[in-house]
């Protein structure tokens, strides 16, 4: 039998995380309070936070449709459910399903709201590049954001920020037909400053969820080497997956854009700035990888 393996731990970049999470919450309390104690936008709020709790509970769903991803059988897919159930057994986790997306963008996600209905799912674009131990590495990483429940946190660390953005599509269509100017009183006021709040709310928390998420692809890669004991065959999935990704059409390219987050490298590019960029340079990534292989510091 498997024994679950334990992950090492990066005391740095646990602590990054932990004050990442910190300002996060910093900056969500603030907002609630504006919002309910001067803007007067308990309602609005109220509706915000409903669309997007019905949006957590399905998102695995959500996801993998908007993907065209679908969960495969032990026997269409023997090989992915194999690595699938051994990764998962060593992380000591209950086995995720396995979909299989239809794509050429070379890529893997994985997606869930907890452990129990979590999915790891690959591209058929990824499957044609990668080797067999290079597959493995990839999948492990993926596992690894299940086991450490990334996909959580990170649902978890977006929900006000998602609940902003729904609410700055509230606040523009009020202004749209008028919200803002028909009440001389201070009631339009408020309206126009709780917009404008909530639009530099959205612009920070953006900043500091993709610092978050860029430190917990580090944890995951890391975790990816624990399981397999074999930093380097991520390291050269990456090096294929990013070397695959330039030479795709663009339409394929588009199609997976909205969904960079969940993959293991941004289907173009790092986005528009470093600050905003869901993902490490894959450069760095390799190092740290490679790295880990000459020190042997995987666990501890």
């Amino acid at each position: 039998m498997i024994q679950p393996r334990r992950i090492g731990r990066d005391n740095q970049l646990r602590a990054r995380m932990l004050f990442t999470m910190l300002l996060l919450g910093l900056v969500y309390g603030l907002f609630l309070w504006f919002l309910v104690s001067v803007a007067g936008a308990a309602v609005m709020l109220g509706f915000a936070i409903v669309l997007v709790l019905v949006q957590f509970i399905l998102s695995d769903k959500l996801v993998l449709v908007s993907m065209r991803a679908k969960v495969v059988t032990p026997e269409e897919a023997p090989q992915l459910h194999a690595m699938v159930d051994r990764l998962a057994m060593t992380a000591g986790i209950p086995k995720p399903k396995v979909a299989i997306a239809d794509m050429n963008v070379p890529n893997a996600f994985a997606t869930g709201r907890s452990q129990k209905h979590a999915a790891v799912a690959v591209t058929t674009g990824l499957m044609r590049i990668l080797n067999e131990r290079e597959l493995e590495g990839v999948l492990a990483h993926e596992i690894s954001h299940i086991a450490s429940r990334d996909v959580q946190v990170m649902t978890y660390a977006s929900f006000l920020s998602v609940v902003a953005s729904t609410l700055m599509g509230l606040f523009f269509w009020m202004g749209l037909f008028g919200g803002f100017g028909r009440s001389r009183g201070s009631g339009g006021s408020y309206i126009m400053i709780a917009y404008l709040v909530t639009i530099l709310v959205w612009v920070i928390s953006q900043v500091l969820i993709a610092a978050l998420s860029r430190y917990r692809e580090y944890a995951a890669d890391r975790g990816a080497a624990a399981l397999t004991n074999r930093p380097r065959d991520l390291a050269n999935a990456l090096q294929r997956i990013g070397g695959s990704i330039t030479g795709l059409p663009q339409n394929d390219l588009r199609r997976a854009e909205t969904l960079n987050a969940f993959f293991i490298m941004p289907a173009i590019g790092d986005g528009f700035a470093s600050l905003f960029s869901t993902h490490p340079p894959m450069a760095r990534r390799i190092e740290r990888l490679l790295e880990l292989e000459r020190t042997g510091m995987l666990t501890g």
